[in-house]
C-alpha cells in the first residue's frame, strides 16, 4: 500500500523498549509489518529509539516514564511538549503524510483534532481502560477526521457511547514469531510481567505461591525503577518523588513483605532475549488482573513462547486465552491457586498455535491497513 503514516509512540519509552512498554512493544511489532507491505513510516517517539524507519522524529530528550506517575503538575507538560513537536513534523511534511496512527492517551487526538483539516486523518490505538477519562471520551468529536481503534471487543463494549460511535472495532495485539523461540520443556517457576501496580496483582500471585510452596519471579518495573537496586537507590534521595508514588507504596506495602529473595523473588525488568527466554521456560504466566485490561501483550508473547496463561477472566483476557486449551481463567482470585495446579494439562504447542493462527505481526498489519483505508474513505466522505 502506498501510504506514508506518521506514528506518534508518545514520549514515555523508546521504541523499541529496553524492558517493560506495552505500547511501545505494540508499535515495534506493528511498524516492521507494515513497512514490508510498502507503508512508509515517520515515527515520532524518545530520543534513543532504534526501530527502523523511514525517518525517526526524537520528541523529547530522554524517555520521561518515570514521571508518568508523578503529581499532575509537574508531568502535565511533557505529552503537550510531545505534541508540539508532532505538530510541527505534521506542518513541515505538509501533504506528504497520508495519515496519523495515534498512541499518545487524550492529548493525542484532542491536538489533532483541534488541528482540524491542517492534520491529516487520524487513527488512535486505545491501548488504555477508556472510563479514566469520562468528560474526554464521553464527550470528544473527532469531526469526521480522527477514528478509534481498540484492542479488544471488551475493551470498545465499555467504551462511552460518543467514543463507541468513531471507534472501527478492534485489533487484537500480536508479536513478530520470528522473535519468540516455542520452548515446549517448562521449568517450575511461574512467572508475573507486568509493571508492578495494583490493578496487575502482583501480591496475589505472590500470596497464592508462597501458601501453595511454588515458585515465583516477580519481573517489572516499580515507577521506572528498574530492579532492586535502583528502586533503594532512588528511596535514599528524601527529595525523590518515588516516596509519594502510589505505584512504589504498592510494593513496599504488600508485595515486597511477601518476597523472600529465593523462592519467591522480584527479578526487576526483563529485557530483549532474555526476557522471551525466561517467558518460554515459565510454568505459566500468570495474569491475576484486578482491572479489566484492554490488551495483553504478555499474554501474546506468552502463548508463542508455547507458556499456559493462568488469570482473571476480565478485560482482553477471555478474547487471548482460551480456557482449558491455552490456560484458566478465574472468575475469583480464590480460584487461581487451583488453576495454577492444572497447567501441565496444558499442550504447549496448543499455545503456539493460537499465536500463530491469531497473534502474528502480519495479521495485526493486514487488519491496520484495512483500518487505514476506511479512515481516510470516511475523512474523503
Amino acid at each position: 500500500m502506498s501510504l506514508t503514516v506518521l506514528v506518534n509512540a508518545g514520549p514515555w519509552l523508546t521504541v523499541p523498549p529496553g524492558g517493560y512498554g506495552g505500547i511501545e512493544n505494540v508499535v515495534a511489532t506493528l511498524v516492521p509489518a507494515l513497512r514490508e507491505r510498502g507503508v512508509r513510516v515517520v515515527l515520532c517517539a524518545a530520543a534513543g529509539s532504534t526501530l527502523e524507519v523511514d525517518e525517526l522524529v526524537e520528541t523529547v530528550h530522554e524517555p520521561m516514564f518515570e514521571h508518568l506517575a508523578g503529581p499532575y503538575n509537574q508531568m502535565m507538560g511533557i505529552a503537550h511538549a510531545h505534541m508540539q513537536r508532532v505538530v510541527e513534523t505534521l506542518r513541515a511534511h505538509g501533504d506528504a503524510i497520508d495519515l496519523v496512527h495515534d498512541h499518545l492517551e487524550v492529548v493525542g487526538p484532542s491536538v489533532l483534532a483541534a488541528m482540524g483539516a491542517a492534520a491529516p486523518p487520524v487513527l488512535q490505538t486505545l491501548h488504555w481502560d477508556v472510563h479514566k477519562h469520562p468528560d474526554f471520551y464521553g464527550r470528544f468529536d473527532g469531526g469526521g477526521r480522527v477514528f478509534f481503534v481498540g484492542v479488544s471487543d471488551a475493551q470498545v463494549a465499555r467504551a462511552p457511547e460518543a467514543l463507541r460511535r468513531q471507534a472501527l472495532g478492534a485489533i487484537p495485539l500480536a508479536v513478530d514469531l520470528s522473535r519468540v523461540p516455542f520452548q515446549p520443556a517448562k521449568g517450575p517457576r511461574f512467572l508475573v510481567l507486568a509493571r508492578i501496580t495494583e490493578i496487575k496483582g502482583q501480591d496475589l500471585a505472590a500470596q497464592a505461591c508462597r501458601d501453595q510452596g511454588w515458585p515465583l519471579d516477580i519481573a517489572g518495573p516499580v515507577a521506572g525503577a528498574r530492579g532492586p537496586e535502583e528502586l533503594a537507590a532512588g528511596l535514599a534521595d528524601p527529595d525523590s518523588p518515588l516516596h509519594a508514588n502510589a505505584d512504589v507504596r504498592f510494593h513496599l506495602d504488600r508485595v515486597a513483605p511477601l518476597l523472600d529473595g529465593e523462592d519467591v523473588r522480584w527479578v526487576g525488568s526483563l529485557t530483549g532475549d532474555h526476557k522471551l527466554e525466561v517467558l518460554g521456560r515459565a510454568r505459566a504466566l500468570l495474569t491475576p488482573i484486578r482491572w479489566d485490561e484492554p490488551g495483553g501483550t504478555a499474554v501474546v508473547e506468552a502463548l508463542a513462547a508455547g507458556t499456559p496463561v493462568v488469570g482473571m477472566a476480565r478485560g482482553a483476557l477471555p478474547m487471548l486465552v482460551e480456557h482449558g486449551v491455552t490456560g484458566f481463567l478465574a472468575e475469583d482470585p480464590a480460584e487461581l491457586p487451583g488453576l495454577m495446579a492444572r497447567v501441565g494439562e496444558i499442550d504447549p504447542e496448543a499455545c503456539r498455535r493460537a499465536a500463530q493462527e491469531r497473534f502474528s505481526a502480519g495479521a495485526m498489519a493486514d487488519a491496520y491497513l484495512r483500518r487505514f483505508e476506511e479512515v481516510l474513505a470516511r475523512a474523503a466522505g
